[in-house]
Order: C-alpha cells, then sequence, then structure tokens
C-alpha cells in the first residue's frame, strides 16, 4: 500500500512540475519517459495530460499495437502503445509493470485524439542535464528527433510528438 501512495505522491509532483514549467515557459524541455527499456524523451510543448491506466476498450480490425479507446476526463481518445509501435514487437507486462505503466496524451494543439502508453515516467528533464547531442540516424524515422546523452553516458532518443501524430504509419491503424 505504501508504494501506491509513493507512486501517486510522484505523479502528483510530477503533474504540479509540468503545470509549473508550462506556466513559467522555462525550466524543463522534455517529459523523459521508458518504453520498452529504452529511454525516450517527449517535448513538453507536444505533451499533454498524464493518466493512470484505466478501462481501455478493445476496437476489432485494428494493428496489434492500437489497444483501442479509453475515456479520458470525459473524451473518448485511441490509446497505443508506443513500445510496441516503436519495436513493432509485443511484450506481455505483469501486474506489477502494468501499475507502472501511464497514458500520456497528445497535446490538444496536435488534434490527434490519443494517448500513448508508456512503461514508467523518469520526469522532467532540461537541456543542462545531457551532455552532448546527436541527429537521429538517416535510417530512423521521421518523428525522431536528437538522441542526447546525459551526464552518466545514458542516450536519449527524442519523439518529435507532432511528427508522430502526422505519420502514416501511426494514423493508419487499420489492419
Amino acid at each position: 500500500m505504501a508504494s501506491k501512495q509513493a507512486l501517486r505522491d510522484f505523479q502528483s509532483r510530477l503533474a504540479q512540475r509540468l503545470q509549473s514549467a508550462r506556466e513559467s515557459g522555462a525550466a524543463a524541455s522534455w517529459l523523459a519517459v521508458e518504453l520498452g527499456g529504452e529511454r525516450f524523451l517527449f517535448p513538453l510543448s507536444h505533451a499533454g495530460e498524464i493518466f493512470s491506466i484505466t478501462d481501455i476498450q478493445a476496437v476489432p480490425y485494428v494493428r496489434p499495437w492500437f489497444m483501442g479507446v479509453a475515456n479520458l476526463r470525459g473524451g473518448l481518445s485511441g490509446v497505443v502503445d508506443m513500445a510496441f509501435f516503436l519495436r513493432g514487437e509485443s511484450h506481455q507486462r505483469s501486474d506489477n509493470e502494468l501499475a507502472q505503466c501511464r497514458l500520456v496524451a497528445l497535446n490538444p494543439l496536435l488534434d490527434t485524439n490519443c494517448a500513448m502508453l508508456v512503461d514508467r515516467l523518469v520526469g522532467l528533464r532540461t537541456v543542462e542535464a545531457f551532455a552532448s547531442s546527436a541527429p537521429a540516424a538517416q535510417e530512423a524515422p521521421a518523428y525522431f528527433g536528437h538522441v542526447h546523452t546525459d551526464l552518466e553516458g545514458r542516450a536519449w532518443q527524442e519523439l518529435n510528438l507532432q511528427a508522430l501524430s502526422r505519420h502514416p504509419d501511426f494514423l493508419n491503424i487499420s489492419t
């Protein structure tokens, strides 16, 4: 029970920091997440609200990475398993792993009513958290931004959620 409360507290603090960052227009640049054991950065200007896992209703005749639809604050949103979408392979999550997952909605300004299932929220990152940055590999999808290396030598792939929300592979959910 204590771990659930700690997780709720962390999520609450993170939501407050996200709101502060948006209002101040400074500090944080990215929301750091883990997807399939890899580290990714979502630009804060592209990310929307963060939700706990909720009931997701399956939809027939869709690609396997499209999990279905969920009621998020009274609106129907499509839910994409981002690790599955990016890697092209599914993996079963244990109940403990699923409890750490979150739904990150796309910013309403992107005009795509979608939430992305992420394995774990890591926190907020600023430019100062990184030692270097390099462009994505030539063969990388168009929605991959720079690869940033943090001060501990770990690579973080930036995902341009605006480009992702317009990409044909992301928009084509039917089989």
